[in-house]
């Protein structure tokens, strides 16, 4: 189950001069390949079918918070867009004859008007819309692992586009925000491969060095540390993801983390996870009812084979 807290995950600028063409861009972190709904929808699933996670208990606890906080990250492209989209037509009882929606004809995606209400779409920048195509859920926990660090890799790129294409508030403030996250998402999905597999991929596929130190929005997120914590979304489960999450600190973009698991932000019962030199790293068996064997038939549970 998901908590769901009333508190976007970053405050986005209050609405000012509307951008339906920016704001056409800013679908693709949304619908795209590489949006968030790709991300989001990719580590549930896997999560999800997580089979024999009694003995990979970390790998588990990571994908399935990255997952839970994909969700909130879809909450805050739509804001964006939202907001990026507010005072593009006029307000209040209109003469439809006037043509109140001509002033957008042809500018962005006319979706946002004539079916979206004007707000968010589940669809990218062209205005295809999302599918589930773009889910991978092989069943193998290393090629999953293999698949998310690309995923992030390819989403930080992106990222960083619709940043140098769009200069409205709004988008700058989700695409500084989502960098500094998208960051953490990237180096730990590498280490939990290097602890599996001993390959450390930021050193075999060096991705693009993305300088947030350079990037303003980004300053505010680096400074209170947010691009070396991984957030737990329980108050008593997923504890031993900082089993995975610890070790060196990132090569230097000031993308990734050193270590630390702490709460979600604004988000005071949610307690972080234990400090990693103090988690177990041997794998421990726990139960889990997805991976019991049905009784035989015809005998309770409880009785021998």
């Amino acid at each position: 189950m998901i908590s769901r807290i009333d508190r976007l995950a970053v405050e986005l600028p209050p609405p000012s001069d509307p951008d339906p063409a920016g704001a056409s861009v800013v679908q693709e972190l949304m619908g795209g390949r590489f949006g968030e709904m790709s991300t989001l929808m990719n580590y549930t699933f896997q999560s999800f079918n997580f089979r024999g996670r009694q003995g990979a208990r970390p790998f588990f606890d990571l994908i399935a918070n990255i997952a839970a906080e994909e969700f909130g990250h879809i909450e805050l492209v739509a804001a964006a867009i939202n907001t990026m989209l507010t005072g593009a037509t006029p307000a209040g009882e209109v003469d439809p004859s006037s043509t109140p929606l001509g002033a957008v004809k042809g500018v962005g995606n006319p979706h946002h008007f004539v079916a979206g209400g004007q707000g968010a779409l589940p669809q990218d920048s062209r205005g295809a819309p999302w599918t589930g195509e773009y889910v991978f859920a092989s069943g193998d926990l290393v090629e999953d692992l293999t698949h998310n660090y690309f995923l992030e890799t390819g989403a930080r790129s992106g990222k960083l586009r619709v940043y140098e294409m769009v200069d409205h508030p709004a988008a700058r403030a989700l695409t500084g925000y989502l960098l500094v996250r998208g960051g953490v998402h990237q180096v730990a999905y590498a280490r939990a491969l290097e602890k599996l597999t001993g390959a450390d991929l930021t050193k075999m596929f060096p991705s693009p060095r993305i300088p947030t130190e350079k990037i303003p929005e980004c300053q505010p997120h680096l400074e209170k540390g947010l691009h070396k914590t991984l957030y737990r979304f329980s108050q008593s489960d997923y504890l031993e993801l900082a089993a995975v999450f610890n070790g060196r600190p990132p090569p230097r973009d000031r993308r990734g983390a050193d270590g630390r698991a702490g709460p979600a932000r604004g988000c005071a019962a949610l307690r972080p996870a234990a400090p990693a030199g103090g988690v177990r790293t041997r794998l421990r068996a726990r139960g889990d009812r997805r991976d019991r064997r049905p009784p035989a038939r015809g005998r309770r549970a409880d009785q021998g084979a």
